[in-house]
Formats: structure tokens, sequence, C-alpha cells
């Protein structure tokens, strides 16, 4: 039988921690202790990159890595302590909103003169900034929905029904040329970039890493199930503006036909999604489970604190003229051949 993984390989490292996961992954050296992920900085490299390739197990894997670790229960042992150090640091950090509503509130406001990522990039950003911030969305988006399907089996009722209507959306409604995964491949294409998963692993800044491993680490754990509604909410109902700044982005820079498109298809879909979620998927949560009000609440803060700290990173390097990115697209691309 071909146990032949379809995934990317093995990132480089970037601290002791991420260094003995894949050493270890690789069968050339013992697992990191437990003492050890207790002394990473909770969003640094090391950390990230670890809980990453941790989580990617569940994924697709990596290219020469059997599929019996996905369960190995030193790694798992490993992947908690992690866990734990990243979680305690986000409930500590993440400033909090009174209430659920108040929440919800805030992501319905827009600023009249923002100045996040979407707005740069369409007011000022270059083609190479466009580029490299795809190279890092990637990351997510070529498994776009995928981590929020983990909390299908966690609800029930009305909010399982509008869920699975959501996610049904991402994957394409039934055609596999419409997968949002597929659209931003094609988005990808056009900026020139390499569209193999995992590709860009070795670019993307810790502070991205971040983003998406929160979205698994919600997705894994059924006692995060209301955490993973409230991320899913946030995304959902701030995707729209953002996706029409970032359609306007690539239309004024020339990126191509499919980029413009992989916005514009967000723009009118989520609009929608918006209010699928908030009434049905969270309305039906709480409806069956009202005491995971606070847990949907830290979701959705948990989820634009990294956003922020993601977007202060862009914002720092582009506008000093220097790469967002740990190494240059082409080296990036020419590690994993």
């Amino acid at each position: 039988m071909n146990h032949e993984c379809p995934g990317p390989a093995l990132p480089c490292d970037r601290g002791p921690v991420s260094a003995a996961v894949t050493a270890y992954l690789r069968g050339t050296g013992p697992l990191p202790r437990a003492e050890d992920a207790d002394a990473a900085h909770p969003y640094g490299d090391d950390l990230q990159l670890a809980l990453y390739v941790c989580y990617e197990l569940h994924y697709r894997g990596f290219a020469g890595v059997g599929p019996q670790y996905e369960w190995d229960p030193g790694l798992l042992g490993v992947r908690a302590a992690l866990e734990h150090r990243f979680l305690s640091a986000l409930r500590a950090d993440t400033p909090g909103h009174d209430s659920l509503d108040d929440a919800l509130a805030a992501l319905l406001v827009e600023p009249v003169h923002g100045t996040g990522v979407s707005h740069y990039l369409r007011d000022e950003g270059e083609l190479w900034q466009l580029r490299e911030y795809a190279a890092q969305r990637s990351l997510y988006h070529l498994k776009e929905a995928d981590p929020h399907a983990w909390v299908l089996p966690r609800l029930w009722g009305r909010a399982k029904a509008a869920m699975a209507a959501v996610e049904f959306d991402e994957w394409g409604a039934g055609r596999a040329e419409r997968v949002h995964a597929q659209l931003f491949a094609d988005l990808m294409t056009d900026l020139g970039l390499d569209t193999t998963y995992g590709r860009y692993l070795d670019a993307a800044s810790a502070e991205l890493l971040a983003v998406v491993n929160l979205m698994s680490l919600f997705g894994l754990h059924r006692e995060l199930r209301g955490a993973l509604v409230g991320h899913f909410a946030a995304v959902e109902i701030t995707s729209s503006p953002g996706s029409r700044r970032l359609a306007e982005a690539m239309r004024r820079t020339g990126a191509g036909p499919a980029a413009e498109f992989f916005y514009d298809e967000h723009v009118e879909a989520d609009a929608v999604h918006e209010q699928v979620v908030r009434h049905d998927v969270i309305g039906g949560l709480l409806a069956e489970e009202p005491h995971l009000a606070p847990d949907v609440a830290f979701g959705i803060d948990a989820t634009g604190f990294l956003e922020d700290r993601l977007g202060e990173r862009l914002l720092a390097d582009w506008r000093a003229g220097r790469s967002s990115l740990r190494a240059p697209l082409a080296e990036a691309a020419a590690h994993s051949r």
C-alpha cells in the first residue's frame, strides 16, 4: 500500500522546540521536553512553528512523515504543552469586551478613516506587497474553511445546519473549480506565486502562523467550540468590507482577473454569511448552550488581537520599505523542491 504523503516538506526550524519536533518527525532525534515549550515565547517563531507542524499532521501532513505520527502520544503531549503556553497568553493578553453583544457590535463598525492592511493595500500598496500578502495568507487560504469543519460534529440543530450551509459555500457548493481554496490558488497564479500547498511556510512570519494556529487550536478541542464559532463569526462579519478593499487593490495594481475575482466573490458571499452566522450559527448555539457566550466573545476578541498583531507587523515592514517575509519568495519556493 502506498502511504506517500501529499503534503509539503518539513520546514526549517526556528529554535530549539521546533528543531526537536521536526527532528523527531524525521526520526533523527528525541521529542522536546514540556519545560522547553514553557520557556518559548508564546507568540514567537519557535513555538508557533512547532505548533503549526503539530497541527499540520491533522491536515495533509508532511512528505516523508508517516501517518502514524498524527496520534503519536508523545507528540500529542508536546502539542498540549505548546497549546497551554499559547492559550494562556491569549487569555491574559486579549483585550476583552464586557459581553458577546459588545464583541459582535464592535465587528459591525467600520472606522471612517481605516488604517489597516486592506486600507493600505487599496490606497498605496505595490504589487510586491500584494504578492507577499498572498504568499503568507496561502497557509490558510489553501485549506480555507477546513479548520472550521471540526466544529460541525460538536453542534446540533439550527447551529449545525447553518454552519454546514456556510461551509458548503466555502467548498464551492459542489463545484470543484469554485472551492475557495482553488480560487485562491488561481489568485496566486495571477500573482506569479507557487500554488503548491504549504510552499511558503518557511517564509511566513510568526504573526501569520499564530493567526492560522488559532483556528486549529479552537477546532481541535471540543471544549473550545464556542471560541471556534466566535472566530468564524469574526472572519465572516469582517470579510466583506476588507475583501472589497483588497479587490480594489488587485484592480489598481493590475494583478489579474483571478486575483480580483477571489476577493469580489468574498464581498458578495460573506455579506450573506454574516447574517447566517450571527442569527443562526451563534443564535442556534446559544439557544442550546447559553453558557458558551463568553467563549464566543473570547473567540472574536482573540481573533482581532492576533490579526492586529499581524497587521502591525506587515505595515511596519512595508512602510519601512522592507519585506515582511522571513525569506524571499524565490528562496522559499526553492526550499521545498
